[in-house]
């Protein structure tokens, strides 16, 4: 089933024993179009900390759809490595919050989540303790994983079809079960009379950063014959 991250930003979480905040963020991986973590607004809770949780403790959307369930208790989470405000997500770090809770690493292995196809939801009774050795030194340029991303820094960017632009970004749509990416919703602007459609990302040629633009293999008219879809209703399935 297809979620929608326009929709979930502002969602509350709860951990099993206990409110922690609610969705700011997403941070996905550009290489396969999967996120990897979501950022939590624990500001009332743990002010001036930005906390990470990753998709391997995270259920589904009750029935009422506005509460996201983490299989975490505020402890594990309080106690989880600290990452800084406004700085990006070192590999370091990562292999210090993955080695905390025991999960497999994502980046080791041939499928979406290292050796999964989807992230596991299951929980080691206990965290690992984190051992304070000193880490060696990464080589130079690797001090942070450059293919991380925020979906609020991304969202917004232009988007440019081989032949000229065609609207800019406004959602991006995920699969619940292994937290790929599979759409994107962009907003057509004066274009096409202002309407929504969703691209696939397998129609993405690359995300230019430093333009702010996202590159798409179709022409205007792919998109306006139909190589894009309607939008659909945010958390839709196929």
């Amino acid at each position: 089933m297809l979620q929608s991250i326009k929709a979930l930003c502002g969602v509350k979480l709860g951990a099993n024993d206990g409110h922690i905040g609610q969705v700011k963020d997403f941070y996905f991986d550009d290489q396969n179009w999967t996120i990897r973590y979501l950022v939590a607004d624990t500001a009332a809770w743990l002010p001036g900390r930005q906390v990470l949780i990753s998709p391997h403790s995270l259920g589904r959307l009750d029935a009422t759809g506005d509460f996201l369930r983490v299989n975490l208790t505020r402890k594990q989470i309080e106690h989880s490595p600290s990452i800084e405000l406004h700085k990006p997500v070192s590999r370091q770090y990562e292999e210090d919050y993955y080695r905390y809770y025991g999960w497999p690493y994502y980046w080791q292995g041939n499928a979406v989540w290292g050796m999964s196809g989807f992230p596991i939801l299951e929980m080691p009774a206990t965290p690992f303790q984190r051992e304070h050795t000193p880490a060696s030194d990464p080589p130079p340029g690797e001090h942070s994983d450059a293919h991380l991303r925020s979906t609020n820094a991304v969202n917004g960017y232009h988007v440019q079809a081989s032949d000229g632009p065609i609207g800019h970004l406004c959602d991006f749509l995920f699969y619940d079960r292994t937290w790929e990416i599979g759409r994107l919703v962009i907003k057509t602007d004066e274009w096409l009379a202002d309407r929504e459609v969703q691209l696939s990302t397998s129609k993405i040629d690359q995300i230019s950063y430093e333009e702010s633009t996202v590159y798409v293999k179709l022409t205007r008219a792919d998109i306006e014959q139909g190589s894009a879809l309607h939008l659909a209703p945010a958390g839709a399935g196929e």
